[in-house]
C-alpha cells in the first residue's frame, strides 16, 4: 500500500463592507450629490411637460364638440407626438444606457476603480486569498469584524477614518463571568 499524504492549505479571507467605504469618501459623496441634482432637474423638466400635455389634453376634450374632423384629427395627433416626445425624453435621461447612466460612469467609475485598486492591494499586503463585498451579492450572514479590511481601504485611499470600530478581545480577567462562572 502506498501512503497518501493529506495537504492542508488554509485559505485566507476578509470582506470589506464597499457602502462604508463609499459613504466615507467625498469625491463619492460629490459624484452622488450632482447625479441627484441632474436627476432632480431632469424630473421636473419631465413633469413640465407632463403638465403641458395634460393642459392640451383638457384644452382638447372641453373644445372637442365644436372642432371638425380634420381639426380633431390634427389636435389628437399633436397631443400623441408630444406624448411620444416626452416618453423619448424620459428614456433618453433615465433609460437604459441613458444620460443619467452615462454620468453615473463618468463620475462613479474612476471611484470605484481606485477603491478596487486599493482592495487589491491590501489583499497583496495582507497576503489574502478572498476578499468578499459584504454589500455584493453575497450573502454573509455572520461576518466577524476582524476580517473587516473596509478601513484599511479608507485608509490605503488617504481617507482619514472618523468611525472607530471595537473588536472585542478574549478577556483572561477573572472579574469576566464568562471566564470565571459562579459555582454553586
Amino acid at each position: 500500500m502506498s501512503a497518501i499524504s493529506y495537504c492542508s492549505f488554509a485559505q485566507r479571507f476578509a470582506y470589506v463592507d464597499t457602502e462604508y467605504i463609499l459613504d466615507m469618501m467625498p469625491a463619492y459623496r460629490s459624484a452622488q450629490k450632482q447625479l441627484d441634482q441632474l436627476s432632480e432637474d431632469w424630473q421636473k423638466e419631465i413633469e413640465k411637460k407632463q403638465i403641458n400635455i395634460d393642459k392640451m389634453y383638457k384644452d382638447y376634450q372641453a373644445e372637442q364638440v365644436l372642432l371638425t374632423e380634420d381639426l380633431r384629427k390634427k389636435r389628437e395627433q399633436e397631443i400623441k407626438e408630444k406624448e411620444k416626445d416626452l416618453r423619448d425624453y424620459r428614456n433618453l435621461k433615465f433609460g437604459y444606457e441613458g444620460d443619467l447612466f452615462k454620468k453615473r460612469q463618468e463620475l462613479i467609475k474612476p471611484i470605484q476603480d481606485k477603491v478596487f485598486d486599493a482592495v487589491q492591494k491590501i489583499a497583496k499586503q495582507s497576503a489574502l486569498d478572498f476578499i468578499f463585498a459584504k454589500s455584493g451579492e453575497l450573502i454573509m450572514l455572520y461576518t466577524n469584524a476582524r476580517y473587516d479590511k473596509s478601513d484599511e481601504v479608507l485608509t490605503e485611499l488617504g481617507i482619514a477614518v472618523t468611525k472607530s470600530k471595537i473588536i472585542a478581545a478574549p478577556n483572561n480577567n477573572s472579574s469576566n463571568p464568562i471566564n470565571n462562572p459562579i459555582k454553586k
